[in-house]
C-alpha cells in the first residue's frame, strides 16, 4: 500500500452525467473505509480549483447521493487553467494559471487528485500529471466515446431515456399516421443513437459514423407506407451528416474550449421527410433529459467499481493512468494515450449489421 498518501482531492468537470455522484461516493468510502484515507473535494471542477473551493468529503456528507443525477461538487466545462481567463490591467486575457491550482492543492494538504471527466477535464489532468501531481482519471461521457475503455458510466442511462422516448413516439406516430424523427445526443459518435434506435425500434437511424443520403431514407419509409404501415420513427444523432454535406451546428460559444454545439438536425431531418414521403412529420430533441435524472443500475454498479478502482490504483502506487473497463475487468491506461483517443462506430461492426440485417436503414 502506499504510505505517502494520506489525503485524497476529488473534482467533477465538464458535461454532467448519471452516475456521478455514485463514483463521488464510492471513492469516498471506498478511500475511508478501506484505507483509512481523508477526502475533500473542489466544486465547480477547476474553477474550484482555482478559487480554492474545496469541501470535506465524509461518510455523512455523501450519504444518500447515489440514487441522484448530477454531481454534488458541481461542474463546468469552460475552465482550462492551463488557459485561464483573468483580468490583468483592465483587460480580460488567457494565462497559464496551473501553478495555482497546484498551490492549492498543497495548502489542503492533499497528496493525489481523482479527476472523473471527458477528453478535456482528462487533457487537463495529463497536464496536472505532467506537472508532478498524482493524478488518477475516470472517464466520463454518456457518449460512449472515449478511447481505451469499453463502457463509460452515464451511457445506459441515456440509451435508456432515448429509447422510452422512442417508445412513446411510437404510439403516437401510430396512432396520427406519422413520421416521428427523435434527436439524441452523442456529438461525433453515434452509439446513443445506434442503442437507442435497436432497442426503440426505430425504422431508420442517421449517425455520424455512416453519411446518409435522404432519398434513400424516404424509399424505406415510403416502402413501409405501401404496405400499410403509414407511420415510422427515426432516429438521428445530433451529428449525423448528409453525404453532401456537413453536421449541423446550432451555435459556437466563444469562450468554451469547444465552442462548436451541434443539434437541430431533427428538425431537418423531418421537414425532409415530410415532403419526400408524404406522410406529416414532427420532431423531438430529446437535448440534456438525457444528462439528467437517476443513473439505472448498471450505471450505479459501473460507477461504484470506477471510483473503487481509482482508489485502489492511488494505493498501489500507479498514477497519470485512466480507470478503463476492458471486458468484465477494471484495468487501466496511461492519461498519455488516452487523450484524444475518440472511439467511434464502427460501420461493419456486428451491431450496425444486426440493425441492417432486421431491416433497420441508415440511409446509405
Amino acid at each position: 500500500m502506499n504510505q505517502e498518501i494520506k489525503k485524497i482531492g476529488i473534482m467533477t468537470a465538464g458535461g454532467d452525467c448519471p452516475g456521478l455522484n455514485p463514483v463521488i461516493r464510492s471513492v469516498v468510502r471506498t478511500a475511508i473505509m478501506k484505507y483509512g484515507l481523508e477526502v475533500v473535494g473542489f466544486n465547480h471542477g477547476y474553477k474550484g480549483l482555482y478559487h480554492n473551493d474545496v469541501v470535506p468529503l465524509t461518510l455523512d456528507s455523501i450519504s444518500g447521493i447515489l440514487p441522484i443525477g448530477g454531481t454534488m461538487l458541481y461542474s463546468s466545462n469552460k475552465d482550462n487553467l492551463f488557459d485561464y481567463t483573468v483580468e490583468e490591467n483592465g483587460k480580460m486575457v488567457k494565462k497559464d494559471v496551473s501553478d495555482v491550482g497546484v498551490e492549492n492543492m498543497k495548502k489542503n494538504g492533499i497528496d493525489a487528485m481523482i479527476i472523473i471527466g471527458g477528453d478535456g477535464t482528462l487533457t487537463s489532468g495529463r497536464d496536472f500529471s505532467r506537472k508532478g501531481v498524482k493524478v488518477v482519471g475516470v472517464p466520463k461521457t454518456i457518449d460512449n466515446d472515449l478511447g481505451c475503455t469499453d463502457y463509460t458510466f452515464g451511457f445506459d442511462t441515456a440509451v435508456s431515456v432515448a429509447c422510452e422516448a422512442a417508445d412513446r413516439l411510437h404510439s403516437t406516430a401510430l396512432s396520427h399516421s406519422r413520421i416521428m424523427v427523435l434527436e439524441v445526443m452523442g456529438r461525433y459518435a453515434g452509439w446513443i443513437a445506434l442503442n437507442a434506435g435497436i432497442s426503440g425500434g426505430a425504422d431508420a437511424i442517421l449517425i455520424p459514423e455512416i453519411p446518409y443520403d435522404i432519398n434513400k431514407v424516404a424509399d424505406v419509409l415510403k416502402e413501409r407506407a405501401e404496405r400499410g404501415k403509414n407511420f415510422s420513427v427515426v432516429v438521428v444523432a445530433e451529428g449525423a451528416k448528409p453525404v453532401d454535406g456537413d453536421v449541423f451546428v446550432s451555435k459556437t460559444i466563444d469562450d468554451s474550449p469547444d465552442p462548436i454545439r451541434l443539434g437541430g438536425i431533427g428538425n431537418v431531418i423531418a421537414d425532409q421527410l415530410e415532403k419526400l414521403v408524404g406522410l406529416e412529420s414532427r420532431a423531438t430533441i430529446l437535448g440534456h433529459i438525457q444528462r439528467g435524472g437517476s443513473p439505472t443500475s448498471h450505471d450505479r454498479i459501473l460507477s461504484t467499481r470506477y471510483g473503487a478502482a481509482a482508489v485502489d490504483l492511488l494505493m498501489q502506487g500507479k498514477h497519470g493512468v485512466m480507470v478503463t473497463l476492458e471486458g468484465d475487468k477494471m484495468s487501466y491506461a496511461s492519461l498519455e494515450d488516452v487523450i484524444g483517443q475518440n472511439k467511434a462506430v464502427d460501420p461493419e461492426g456486428e451491431l450496425v449489421q444486426v440493425a441492417k440485417g432486421i431491416g433497420i436503414t441508415f440511409g446509405d
